[in-house]
């Protein structure tokens, strides 16, 4: 369900409020990459999954242990594990979240050179534009 008009604005407002108040928050939240992984990762993890599935399995028909504990069972439910929490979480990169032109400024420096604002840049511009109008 999309967002209205009205909500639409107060949560530009919300978002232009937090790069002014903590830019590198922001741009460390905003970094991180959300969504769906990717064919490749799923496809690694799915490997992972089954390879930790067989070695669990064969743990379970092969005699060996120490102390009690099936030591290639116990390895096979880690490898499972360790697939399983990479599959699911994201790779920490940056990546399709992040800005560009947004690396090279920092809080509330300006762009020289007279290129192109960054996005940090021009949020804060039309928070600091919303903030005078609502005052006067």
């Amino acid at each position: 369900m999309p967002l209205s008009e009205h909500e639409q604005r107060m949560l530009d407002e919300i978002e232009s409020a937090l790069y002014a108040e903590d830019p590198k928050f922001a741009s460390s939240v905003t970094k991180k990459r959300v969504g769906r992984p990717t064919a490749r990762r799923r496809l690694i993890a799915i490997l992972g999954f089954l390879i930790g599935l067989a070695m669990l399995v064969g743990g379970l028909m092969v005699d060996f242990d120490i102390g009690g504990l099936k030591i290639l069972s116990f390895a096979g439910f880690l490898v499972m594990f360790a697939s399983a929490a990479f599959g699911l979480l994201s790779s920490g990169r940056g990546g399709a979240a992040a800005e560009p032109g947004q690396s090279g400024s920092r809080g509330g420096t300006k762009s020289t050179g007279g290129g192109k604002p960054s996005f940090s840049e021009r949020m804060e511009s039309r928070f600091q534009r919303r903030f005078d109008q609502d005052d006067h």
